[in-house]
């Protein structure tokens, strides 16, 4: 492999391993947020409890994903000078704004409110975990922003030989980031939910198989469950709504990548939609890669409604955007380039460009989001079945117990890889390009960094990164099976002297 193909692959390792904690950590810190309002609300200590509970996981997370996130804005520059270059002045201010505004509110009230048990007023103190959220939140929308610059660059031109910043607020209305953000925020509360909903489901089951007669956690456990499950059937709902609407951005600004996703070689209209496939593909002698479909299971007209809403739309294949892209170069389905690719054409016409990506991956990652989300939502449905009141997980008999501990343990997982393999899509998919219509990926990276010094990074990183998730596992395990805290609600003091604690 060249020094190219290397730094690709150590971007995609940390980046994918990174986005674990991502999710996890916007979507769980509202859960807090708001189990610790539902206590101040009722008065009731449950509420209190799994606040305690839930929010060691939450710090733990918290804490890796700010660890493993520093080495990514260093590969821009390490790994990816030519890129820096050339999208910097747009790129930069984004991120510039997510660590001072959005890692300011996270890690200022974070610390308020681990600290702050018995300084703060109690309204105050909630108030802090929402800041903490709402930062999580607002660090989604600017790495988002940037994000969809790379798949549709608006507000920018090209001029002294890179892309300079013609508007700001274009990027935060850029079609691709209208339906990427709230499409990444129901993925990241369905997240959130499922651990509520599966570390309650399965603790709820275990009490009860080992004390039939009741315990004093079963309300607790029950509440976590349901509502978990309830956050999770709704969020699920939220990403299949806007997960359509981006699926319609990208037919009109991506249709390679819609393609690719969906194995549509050739124009149809109706376009049917491939449930499974098998597909080959080899770059010829011209550069150019072929694709063929060697097998698929296709139920018909349902592509077409994805993509336009219309059960007789016609759909461009891979084949014909070939064609298209080698007669005219990059163009959106209505034929339209934005500034900066209409003004890079030029330069792009110089190179030889393959605009197919990796069909196979593409097409397998769209069907793993989806069968993992949908999965998430079935077993959502079936805790609130079964822990509706008065009722128990059925886990009477060795096989059940054994199924539910194990489904349940699983459950937190489930959007958890949707929401990569979603993210795995959206990269791959876009490839050649790493701004779309403009940047090859191939000419992005950095020319003065060898093969052997990325192997060396890339393993370095790969062996800490292993060691973290061992970690990160462990600690959440221990902490899930010593189960909820015995809490005190803690008195705000007078003592303005009195030193600060940790809560845990």
């Amino acid at each position: 492999m060249d020094a190219q193909v290397l730094a690709r692959w150590q971007f995609g390792i940390t980046t994918v391993y990174h986005f674990f904690f991502v999710p996890m950590t916007i979507g769980t810190s509202w859960m807090v947020a708001v189990l610790q309002t539902r206590w101040l609300r009722s008065g009731d200590d449950q509420w209190l409890r799994l606040t305690k509970f839930f929010s060691k996981l939450f710090l733990i997370n918290f804490t890796a994903g700010v660890v493993t996130g520093i080495v990514q804005e260093f590969q821009f520059g390490m790994n990816w000078s030519e890129y820096s270059r050339f999208v910097g002045d747009i790129f930069g201010a984004p991120l510039a704004l997510e660590a001072l505004v959005a890692f300011f509110l996270e890690s200022t009230f974070i610390g308020l409110w681990i600290f702050g048990w018995d300084k703060l007023p109690r309204g105050l103190h909630n108030m802090c975990m929402y800041l903490v959220a709402l930062g999580s939140t607002i660090s989604a929308i600017f790495i988002l922003a940037a994000n969809c610059f790379m798949q549709n660059p608006v507000g920018a031109v090209y001029e002294n030989g890179r892309a300079e910043l013609a508007d700001f607020s274009a990027l935060f209305t850029n079609p691709f980031f209208l339906v990427t953000f709230p499409h990444q925020i129901a993925a990241s509360l369905m997240v959130g939910g499922a651990l509520l909903a599966g570390v309650g489901a399965w603790k709820l089951a275990k009490v009860h198989k080992e004390n039939p007669q009741g315990h004093p956690d079963e309300d607790a456990w029950r509440k976590s469950s349901r509502m978990g499950a309830w956050v999770m059937i709704v969020a699920c709902l939220a990403v299949f709504a806007s997960g359509h609407a981006q699926g319609q951005v990208e037919a009109k600004f991506q249709p390679m990548k819609l393609a690719a996703s969906e194995g549509l070689l050739d124009t149809s209209a109706p376009a049917d939609f491939a449930i499974v496939g098998i597909y080959t593909q080899e770059r010829g002698s011209d550069g150019i890669t072929k694709v063929t479909k060697v097998w698929s299971f296709e139920v018909p007209y349902v592509l077409s409604i994805l993509a336009f809403n219309d059960p007789n739309a016609e759909v461009m294949g891979i084949n014909d955007l070939t064609e298209q892209f080698l007669a005219d170069g990059y163009r959106n389905i209505e034929g339209g380039r934005t500034p900066l690719q209409e003004q890079f054409s030029s330069q792009l016409a110089e190179l030889s460009v393959d605009p197919v990506p990796n069909v196979m991956i593409s097409f397998y990652s769209f069907r793993m989001m989806i069968g993992l989300g949908s999965l998430g939502l079935l077993i959502g449905l079936a805790i609130l079945w079964f822990t509706r009141k008065g009722h128990y997980p059925p886990v009477d008999k060795n096989w059940q117990f054994q199924t539910w501990k194990y489904v349940m343990g699983a459950l937190p997982f489930m959007p958890l890889f949707a929401n990569s393999f979603g993210w795995i899509l959206t990269e791959m998919g876009r490839q050649p390009w790493i701004v779309y219509g403009v940047l090859p990926t191939w000419t992005a990276n950095s020319p003065n960094v060898s093969a052997g010094e990325i192997i060396f990074s890339m393993s370095a990183f790969t062996l800490v990164y292993g060691i973290i998730a061992v970690l990160v596992l462990k600690l959440f395990f221990t902490y899930i099976a010593k189960g909820l805290p015995d809490v005190t609600p803690p008195e705000v003091s007078t003592d303005a002297d009195k030193p600060l604690s940790f809560a845990y």
